[in-house]
């Protein structure tokens, strides 16, 4: 009987063997085709939606540049407004340029898109401040104060303009 057996394992061992290795090659060799799949498929998705990624950070630098305060108190003029006319003016006009823009958020990083909102506000609460000193009083008087707190100062949305640079040259 131990006669009979040695002869099979002799011949059963070494298929064996070649059964594992084979499985583990085989194994081996889907999962680096599932990666290349998958690889390949990410590509050519990047390659699709760039294009439409780098048109939203456009959108948004030109959003962040029209709502600088220098750029938005030269387009709009306070003509017959009183002064908290066109401080509601100014603000109005910045909201309305952040609707506009509002799905460029599906394009970006999240914090990208909390850095715009945040530009955004704090040139809100700026045009405000400089609205309730009581040195000015009139719309053209708010129009020049904005204009001269703002030169000394960098705009909220410049930073904003910087880290909108830095996430482009991240995706290539």
């Amino acid at each position: 009987m131990q006669e009979a057996i040695l002869p099979l394992l002799q011949t059963l061992l070494p298929a064996f063997i070649i059964a594992v290795i084979s499985y583990y090659f085989f194994s081996s060799f889907m999962k680096n085709e599932e990666k290349r799949r998958r690889f390949i498929t990410v590509r050519e998705s990047q390659a699709k939606t760039l294009p439409t990624r780098m048109a939203a950070y456009e959108r948004l630098v030109l959003f962040l540049e029209r709502i600088k305060p220098a750029s938005l108190v030269v387009r709009t003029k306070p003509g017959n407004l009183s002064k908290s006319e066109y401080e509601q003016g100014l603000i109005a006009a910045i909201e309305h340029e952040f609707e506009h823009n509002i799905a460029q958020q599906v394009y970006v990083s999240e914090e990208c898109w909390n850095i715009i909102r945040a530009a955004k506000n704090t040139t809100i609460q700026k045009l405000r401040q400089v609205s309730m000193t009581d040195k000015v009083t009139t719309a053209d008087g708010l129009r020049q104060a904005i204009l001269n707190d703002l030169m000394d100062k960098r705009a909220p949305s410049a930073t904003a303009i910087s880290f909108l640079k830095t996430e482009v040259n991240d995706l290539f």
